[in-house]
């Protein structure tokens, strides 16, 4: 009998099928974190939270005035575990006080991050959540075997370029589908 060994989705898209019932992450579009035999971790990516930079700049430092652009730059709701704790999406390189390289790209959770945003001195390109996903040892692959989620290779350009709204039909078409042409029912044969 042949052994395969699991696939895991690191730095991948999870893209929720149209039937996707939990509020949390229905037509949601997931970066991938991490994923390995203990679980997985991702971070929504095109749920807009209402809230800007500036906002939890204000929050963080009472006496800060943050520059105007800050305004400009959403908060996304990562997803529904430990919805106080930020966490910012950025392309490798510079590090910061708590900076995760993943390879194509870097995570980083301290507060000096934001502040480099802030003032022009932090990655070009970033997301800035609160929250995240979470998944425990062998959870995420059971949704994926009931066909919950669609998988591709992150794209920066889907991560970092696109607007919030666009996102999630773009990875599908990466895959070439239309989930507005997929139906919620379930065929057997």
């Amino acid at each position: 009998m042949k052994s395969t060994a699991p696939t895991y989705l690191k730095h991948h898209l999870l893209i929720a099928m149209p039937h996707m019932a939990d509020p949390n992450f229905a037509q949601t579009l997931i970066y991938v974190v991490d994923h390995n035999e203990q679980g997985a971790m991702g971070l929504v990516i095109n749920r807009p939270n209402g809230l800007s930079l500036g906002d939890v700049l204000e929050q963080l430092r009472t006496d800060y005035e943050p520059p105007l652009h800050c305004q400009g730059i959403p908060i996304y709701a990562g997803g529904p575990v430990q919805t106080d704790r930020g966490f910012v999406l950025h392309p490798p390189g510079r590090t910061f006080q708590a900076t995760v390289e993943l390879g194509e790209l870097a995570l980083s959770t301290s507060q000096d991050v934001l502040f480099a945003i802030a003032d022009g001195s932090g990655p070009a390109r970033s997301l800035v959540a609160l929250g995240y996903a979470g998944w425990e040892a062998g959870q995420l692959d059971a949704e994926l075997a009931d066909n919950a989620w669609l998988t591709c290779p992150a794209d920066p350009e889907i991560l970092f370029e696109l607007p919030a709204e666009a996102r999630l039909d773009a990875a599908a078409r990466r895959l070439g589908i239309t989930l507005a042409l997929l139906t919620a029912q379930a065929g057997h044969a």
